[in-house]
């Protein structure tokens, strides 16, 4: 017997919960790191453009909650065909816009532009859990030439935005990609023989790749760019090059450490509040966190990603469509890489690659693209039947 339910009841308050608690100090820290000489505008305007952004972010997840998520799977080669299209606009058009360095905006400069790369992560969901579920509802021996005609299968749909979002360049996010092509993979239940080829493969690629550095730098050049060997250089010794790229993280890790277990308090952290840290309020939010609430205040961001990530498992785990699990496995994956990548290179773990810190730093495409990937989440749960008596064959 279905247990009715309307779809306010079976809406995931929780969820919703702790994402509005992010979207309450990611307000916090923002007010805090903006308010310093560095910035020619008040700390004031970047909260409300935050919050403008929050409202804009609600109402596409309201969009991608209310349509039934079949929709998007009848769709999803449409929107992955555009995405593509777009980040071919982007380096091949002259609505293409640079930014230190980097094309990888879209629009008009001074007026309006996007990040196309970020909304591609979403479409690149749904296209991967389109694929996984006509894959897996067919029966499939388990083979290692089975597996490879599945990982083909998703390379091939997964490879060529990786290599449009890398060349222009944008590291982070096409690692994002590398991340959830490789969360479709383990949820194709491919073989550990597969896997374990898999993981020989890369790294045997990163073994190339030292070995060109050190005998064919010019080639090597080709694949990592200048500023992108900075950065790797500076996360490897940062003190060595507190002049060049390991300026940000020198003073990150200076500001993280000082926070100690109850940090400096909201306004008072010295590296936050002397500007010495450059865009601290975007990609090195979690500075400000560290630093002015410290260790305690680190955990409870910590543990609030960890509820609402949990909560998301089990969306997965009780949903009775292998379509939306995987929608919700690809989301899952594409939040905890971000989480990852941000805090980790914050503090010396990884190197610096400019992702956002999710729902936390400021910034539009990032932000939006991640409430739309939570309206994605919060369909899937809504429409799961639940049963007093097992599941619906």
């Amino acid at each position: 017997m279905q247990e009715r339910k309307s779809p306010i009841q079976q809406l995931d308050f929780t969820l919703l919960f702790f994402l509005f608690c992010l979207m309450c100090i990611s307000l916090v820290a923002i007010y805090s790191a903006a308010s310093t000489e560095q910035y020619a505008v008040p700390a004031s305007h970047f909260v409300q453009r935050q919050i403008i952004w929050f409202v804009i972010g609600t109402v596409l997840m309201v969009f991608a909650m209310i349509i039934d998520y079949e929709f998007f799977k009848n769709f999803s080669i449409p929107l992955y065909i555009g995405s593509m299209v777009l980040l071919l606009a982007v380096s091949f058009t002259p609505l293409g816009i640079e930014r230190n360095g980097a094309q990888r905006w879209l629009g008009v400069e001074d007026l309006i532009a996007f990040q196309p790369s970020e909304f591609v992560k979403v479409f690149l969901v749904i296209i991967l859990a389109h694929l996984l579920y006509t894959i897996m509802k067919k029966p499939r021996e388990k083979s290692f030439k089975s597996d490879v005609v599945v990982v083909g299968k998703i390379l091939a749909v997964g490879l060529p935005p990786f290599a449009l979002i890398l060349q222009q360049p944008d590291l982070g996010t096409a690692l994002v990609i590398l991340a959830m092509i490789a969360i479709m993979i383990l949820m194709a239940g491919v073989t550990f023989r597969m896997l374990g080829l898999l993981v020989s493969l890369g790294a045997g690629f990163i073994a190339v790749l030292v070995w060109m550095h050190n005998n064919m730098f010019e080639v090597f050049n080709r694949i990592i760019r200048d500023h992108q060997l900075s950065r790797i250089y500076a996360w490897l010794d940062p003190n060595a090059n507190i002049g060049g790229e390991g300026y940000q993280l020198y003073h990150a890790i200076q500001g993280i450490g000082a926070g100690r277990l109850y940090g400096s308090g909201l306004g008072e952290g010295v590296k936050t509040a002397s500007g010495t840290i450059p865009e601290i309020h975007t990609d090195f939010i979690f500075t400000v966190i560290g630093e002015e609430f410290g260790f305690i205040g680190a955990t409870v961001l910590l543990i609030v990603y960890f509820l609402l990530l949990y909560r998301m498992i089990i969306i997965a785990f009780t949903c009775n469509n292998s379509f939306g699990t995987f929608i919700v496995a690809g989301v899952v994956g594409l939040i905890v890489f971000q989480v990852f990548q941000n805090i980790g290179m914050t503090i010396g773990l990884v190197p610096i690659t400019g992702l956002a810190l999710p729902f936390v730093s400021y910034g539009g495409s990032a932000l939006v693209t991640n409430m739309l990937a939570i309206g994605l989440v919060l369909n899937v749960n809504i429409r799961t039947k639940h049963y007093m008596f097992g599941e619906e064959e």
